[in-house]
């Protein structure tokens, strides 16, 4: 309930305390100056720090927000969280999938499931579970005499199925650590499909046009339920490092959090304990690159 003229006059005397101006003025226009940009960054921070404030105290501190990587939360997470949600009904989730290694404190986030590749330092925090890469298909796919798909050597005879992405400023392929893992030669295959986003990948090589690259623990349930295999068994499955969990220092004494934390635990104990035999110990070839 402010005037256009007085919210003008707001601004001005703003910009005299600054000493500089925050605005661009070409006419009817408006656009932001330098110092206005940075000045709005700053204001739109701290308010959300108040809304995020304000959101916990009404609701008892209820309210929790997780990051991990986009394929994590599409393929593993989302779709058990109605889990969580039946356990505790009083706690409301925000799951925030990005594939970067986002600020906690600056984006208000209570915890991240981050990946973290063999080179880089693990950060304070618990490993929650190793990541590895082996190749899956439809059951129907793996067929029998000729067409059977049991060795490396065997993928010449079938489509493959890729994610293609940008990462570390250069194009990346999901295939390409997996054949990059000592004992391994890349076999050409009669053809390619390749997607943008990985559940896009997972969704064409459950259809059964071609064989892709599985990720543990991303496929727990597609394995467990028999909708994907694992057709070259453990010789075959690549370590890349493993997933840990960090939690904001500001949420490290929440209850919310510690349920979210404990229920967590307890979803990896379940797909550790019911992994299928492709996935118990065996060579594992360490590749060069994670995805």
């Amino acid at each position: 309930h402010v005037t256009q003229p007085a919210i003008s006059r707001e601004v001005k005397a703003l910009e005299e305390q600054l000493g500089h101006p925050l605005f661009h003025r070409a006419g009817r226009t408006l656009t932001l100056t330098q110092a206005g940009e940075e000045l709005f960054r700053a204001a739109d921070g701290a308010l959300a720090a108040i809304d995020t404030a304000a959101e916990r105290i009404a609701g008892g501190g209820s309210a929790l927000s997780v990051s991990t990587t986009t394929a994590l939360a599409s393929l593993w997470l989302v779709p058990r969280i109605a889990r969580f949600a039946r356990l505790h009904p009083d706690v409301d989730v925000r799951v925030a999938a990005s594939n970067d290694a986002v600020d906690l404190e600056r984006e208000h986030l209570d915890l991240a499931i981050r990946y973290v590749p063999p080179w880089v330092d693990a950060p304070d925090g618990e490993r929650l579970f190793a990541y590895r890469q082996f190749p899956v298909c439809a059951p129907s796919l793996v067929g029998k005499g000729a067409h059977a798909l049991r060795t490396p050597s065997d993928l010449g005879r079938h489509v493959r199925l890729d994610f293609e992405t940008v990462l570390y400023g250069r194009t990346w392929y999901d295939w390409t650590p997996w054949f990059d893992a000592p004992g391994l030669r890349r076999v050409d295959a009669p053809g390619t499909l390749r997607f943008s986003h990985y559940d896009q990948v997972i969704r064409a090589a459950i259809d059964g046009a071609g064989v892709a690259i599985g990720k543990w623990p991303h496929l727990a349930q597609h394995l467990r339920d028999g909708v994907l295999v694992a057709p070259l068994g453990r010789e075959w499955v690549a370590s890349l490092g493993g997933f840990h969990l960090v939690v904001a220092r500001r949420s490290a004494q929440r209850a919310a959090v510690a349920a979210f934390v404990g229920w967590l635990r307890e979803e990896i104990r379940r797909d550790e304990e019911h992994a299928p035999a492709t996935l118990a110990l065996g060579r594992r070839p360490d590749a060069a690159l994670p995805s």
